[in-house]
């Protein structure tokens, strides 16, 4: 797809990168086909196609309107259609720039600047954990839409203490360490017993997903930039092998630092290094079944008799952002864990994608029911995920828990 940068866009660095991604565009469509909200309401501009070309107008000065911020909003960048691509092109980065550029034009209604400050603001705030210690203690009483982002009270569970040769750093993220914080320490517990130590750095907070991914592109560095200095004396000593993240949507994030940090003259380089790093916590799943097989073939076969089976909702950040199919599925089913897909539709989104369930409600609803419809005819006792916004998303809709499979297999470890 051949575009004409206006005179502002041509020097950036922003709109180079949006001109290479355009170069790589066709008409094919198979994109369409697998997105979630062209599904939804069938208009081309709530598609990737429709998307790209509202972009390309904005990037040749064509001045966008309220209906073009409202097609990008509408966008989980769930990057299925980016899987779906035969020429690659990396839609997730295209809408990134398309939505800077058009929040800069297009002056947004006071509500929604509200609505967005505080999620921004509030989500990565010390104060958050306390709110929701406060909201979990009047859950009851708290509307069923308030009540449906409030998860119920989790013990966080005892974090290992032995010393291993093997260590890693581990994100611990924003919202998962106040919302359920046993995440973080079941990931502990079950790499404890594949001799690697998990070491959190206190000042390592928000990967910057949340801020950069509302269009305060700064805020996001600044935090992406505080995370690498936090890190940086464990990484620079060589004392760790690896940034261990358990949460898929932040794995995304941290895994591009590289690219999204490129420009900058003091952190490039050790953006490159961190991005290079970042694992996220089922690449170490095949360490964690080999030295269970050799120490523990007892509990392997004891676990293979009770025949527990999960349903696994792969979010999109796991298979689509960060392009790892599979690891889950195989690496529970050799410890004897039945891992069961919805027979169709495994792909699609299940409509968190991080702040999208609270700015675009009624499709992320509509997802969700829809997901867990697809789910439902597996019978599992218990659904499965990889990424905190999709197990809390799943859980407002069914009466079925929900939770993460690391929580499931340090359960039956224990």
């Amino acid at each position: 797809m051949q575009t004409q940068l206006a005179p502002e866009f041509r020097d950036t660095s922003e709109g180079r990168e949006a001109e290479a991604i355009l170069r790589k565009c066709v008409h094919c469509g198979f994109c369409t086909a697998t997105c979630p909200t062209y599904q939804l309401l069938g208009d081309e501009l709530d598609g990737p196609r429709g998307r790209i070309y509202l972009i390309k107008q904005v990037l040749e000065g064509h001045a966008p309107t309220r209906k073009t911020q409202l097609h990008l909003d509408r966008c989980l960048t769930c990057r299925n259609c980016e899987s779906t691509c035969p020429s690659g092109v990396q839609y997730g980065h295209l809408v990134d720039i398309g939505r800077k550029l058009v929040d800069e034009r297009v002056p947004r209604p006071a509500g929604e600047k509200v609505l967005r400050w505080a999620l921004k603001e509030g989500l990565t705030s010390p104060l958050f954990g306390p709110a929701m210690k406060v909201g979990q203690a009047v859950r009851g009483m708290l509307p069923a839409t308030l009540k449906a982002k409030v998860p119920a009270a989790q013990a966080a569970g005892v974090w290992p203490t032995a010393q291993h040769p093997r260590k890693v750093l581990m994100l611990a993220g924003c919202v998962q360490p106040a919302m359920m914080p046993n995440i973080n320490a079941a990931t502990a517990r079950v790499l404890d017993c594949a001799g690697i130590q998990t070491i959190l750095v206190s000042k390592a907070g928000c990967c910057g997903a949340v801020k950069f991914h509302l269009n305060d592109q700064d805020g996001g560095k600044a935090e992406m930039r505080a995370n690498i200095d936090a890190w940086w004396p464990h990484i620079q000593s060589g004392a760790v092998e690896a940034i261990v993240v358990n949460a898929s949507g932040c794995g995304v994030t941290v895994k591009e630092y590289g690219h999204i940090l490129k420009d900058d003259p003091v952190w490039a380089s050790k953006a490159e290094v961190v991005s290079g790093l970042a694992k996220d916590l089922s690449e170490l799943l095949p360490d964690v079944v080999s030295v269970l097989k050799a120490n523990r073939p007892e509990w392997i076969a004891s676990n293979q008799e009770k025949q527990t089976s999960v349903g696994f909702h792969p979010p999109c950040t796991l298979q689509h952002g960060q392009q790892l199919k599979g690891l889950v599925e195989a690496g529970l089913t050799e410890l004897g864990i039945g891992v069961r897909l919805a027979p169709v539709e495994s792909h699609l989104c299940c409509g968190s994608a991080g702040t999208y369930s609270v700015l675009q409600p009624a499709l992320s609803e509509q997802l969700r029911d829809r997901k867990l419809q697809q789910l439902a005819p597996l019978g599992c006792d218990q659904i499965v995920s990889a990424n905190i916004g999709c197990i809390t998303h799943l859980q407002s809709g069914t009466a079925t828990p929900v939770r993460h499979w690391v929580e499931v297999l340090d359960e039956l470890l224990a």
